[in-house]
């Protein structure tokens, strides 16, 4: 069995997303998967894809698995969790949950790109517990509330 190839990320130049701003997961394992459409029971439709990858991550980052929009606007396939977190803990080969919204069958083969990466810094906040939070214009406004008229919106959730 192979091993996977490690990488050790490190801060890219400013005007990045991130520091692996757009890095695709290719797939490196030799087994092909394959998704069947969403609609044949019997097939798989989503599946965790092995990208023979490991990362060693800095402190206080996460990478952010997102799908391709190709992928997505021609074969229906995109990230079933996204985007899919990897902690800076983590050290196991990385993994992509993929799913397959289209009509056919879509075969993942050794160096299809399925995912992109995107590293982010993680904020540490505290949460507690209060009696009352404080008003906003919004308030309670939600799914989509924004994007309405004010004579229109709706105050409730």
């Amino acid at each position: 069995m192979e091993t996977a190839p490690r990488i050790a990320a490190s801060r890219t130049q400013p005007g990045s997303a991130g520091s692996f701003a757009g890095v695709d997961h290719n797939r490196r394992a030799k087994i092909v998967a394959t998704l069947g459409p969403a609609c044949s029971s019997p097939e798989v439709f989503r599946e965790l894809v092995r990208t023979g990858v490991a990362l060693e991550l800095p402190a206080d980052t996460e990478a952010q698995v997102r799908p391709r929009s190709g992928l997505a606007i021609k074969h229906g396939i995109t990230v079933l969790n996204t985007p899919g977190t990897i902690d800076a803990g983590y050290r196991g080969e990385v993994g992509v949950i993929l799913v397959n919204h289209g009509k056919t069958p879509y075969h993942v083969e050794k160096g299809t790109r399925i995912a992109q990466m995107v590293i982010k810094p993680v904020l540490r906040v505290r949460v507690v517990e209060v009696e009352q939070l404080s008003d906003t214009k919004r308030g309670t406004g939600g799914f989509g509330s924004t994007g309405m008229k004010d004579k229109h919106r709706s105050t409730s959730a």
